[in-house]
């Protein structure tokens, strides 16, 4: 019955140790030495364990886009420029393959952060126009890519009358997000490994 009862007890995960009560009455420090080092087993098993999945969690980063990698050959990047907080704000969208620019909007008054988000919508609006499913779009704000993803553009700009045209685009762009299932990869600029976006307007 022991037998069975350990049995069941180890394919269920559980380490098992079994001592006769002379062990535990007369030989008890024995008894702890053989815990402690099933113990300190479990524990180097267990960190085993751990630092197997953290390696299969850890991903390689990816080569820049630029060094001619499939997906670089078939992808815009996108940044903004603002000079001042707000103030005016312009975006673009380059191609990576050519180096040529496919979009500028701007300069009107408002922030980074709404022209990294606006640029991207602008892409992906150029693709959908395009019937491009396929382009990558590549952004170096995460917060603008999180904001697309999110269908909202959660700016802390004011609304005056001096933003108010950069509202009205805002609004448009949230609209277009959604009611349009876009597949366009979007994926965020390692600017430490690749250096500058293309897309940058170099006034930093």
């Amino acid at each position: 019955m022991d037998a069975e009862r350990t049995a069941d007890l180890k394919s269920r995960g559980f380490t098992v140790l079994r001592f006769t009560n002379e062990q535990v009455l007369h030989r008890l420090s024995s008894v702890i030495t053989q815990i402690l080092k099933s113990l300190d087993h479990m524990a180097q098993a267990e960190q085993t364990e751990n630092t197997s999945q953290e390696t299969n969690l850890v991903t390689p980063l990816a080569s820049s886009p630029l060094s001619g990698g499939q997906r670089g050959a078939s992808a815009w990047a996108v940044d903004a420029a603002c000079s001042g907080n707000p103030g005016p704000m312009e975006y673009r969208g380059i191609d990576l393959a050519t180096g040529a620019e496919i979009f500028h909007f701007g300069p009107v008054h408002g922030t980074n952060n709404v022209g990294e988000f606006l640029a991207i919508v602008h892409a992906l609006a150029l693709l959908w126009k395009k019937g491009d499913t396929q382009k990558t779009i590549y952004s170096d704000s995460y917060n603008a890519i999180l904001w697309v993803k999110k269908k909202q553009c959660k700016t802390k700009l004011k609304r005056t009358p001096q933003t108010e045209q950069l509202y009205q685009i805002i609004s448009r762009a949230e609209q277009w997000l959604k009611t349009h299932a876009y597949r366009n990869p979007i994926i965020k600029w390692e600017t430490a490994e690749w250096g500058e976006i293309p897309a940058d307007f170099g006034r930093k």
